[in-house]
């Protein structure tokens, strides 16, 4: 199979073809995979591109951005097979047959081996990302202390030990937001998991 998109919305993912050279993305019937239920989706908000060496994704000036893993598309950007690209309060997720001639290396760092209570924080910390909204913060240390029952201390405990695991800079701003981009981008959680 080619490439093609999960279209996530409120009916489960939608497999969408990536058929062609060109694919534009937005609100409008007239673009090749319309997004008419998302009042976020601008006219015509993205396109997507296919190159010799894979797809990439451009946003076309729209209103309230085009975001790849959690982060803003400024320029052309590559796509790599289970990117997530959030258009509006619209989730879509890149999917594609490996290139022949695609280094192994390029693939995404696989996450580190977690114990099952940091993968439970992880999971609490990312679940607002599913609500859809462009903006999300991750939870913050007592709304997960509260979804899993432990104490605040607890929790940053493990927040403490997951920021190692990740690599996430002490001196970085919105640690908790990094470690969650982080967690998504070397898919130490899912979907299917925040949605649980």
């Amino acid at each position: 199979m080619g490439a093609f998109v999960e279209v996530w919305g409120g009916r489960g993912p939608e497999l969408v073809a990536l058929d062609g050279e060109r694919v534009t993305i937005g609100r409008s019937v007239s673009n090749d995979l319309a997004l008419t239920g998302d009042r976020l989706v601008s006219v015509a908000h993205a396109v997507l591109e296919r190159y010799r060496a894979g797809w990439t994704v451009r946003d076309l000036g729209s209103a309230n951005g085009t975001f790849v893993n959690g982060e803003r598309v400024t320029g052309e950007r590559r796509l790599l097979p289970r990117d997530e690209l959030r258009v509006g309060n619209s989730r879509l997720v890149f999917r594609a047959d490996a290139h022949p001639d695609e280094p192994t290396m390029r693939r995404a760092e696989a996450p580190p081996r977690l114990t099952p209570r940091e993968h439970d924080v992880l999971v609490a910390l990312c679940r607002p990302l599913a609500a859809g909204d462009v903006f999300t913060e991750p939870s913050t240390v007592d709304e997960i202390a509260a979804e899993l029952f432990v104490s605040a201390a607890a929790v940053k405990l493990h927040l403490a030990n997951l920021y190692l695991k990740f690599a996430v800079d002490e001196s970085a701003r919105s640690r908790r937001a990094r470690l969650a981009n982080e967690a998504v981008r070397r898919q130490a959680v899912t979907l299917a998991e925040l949605r649980e």
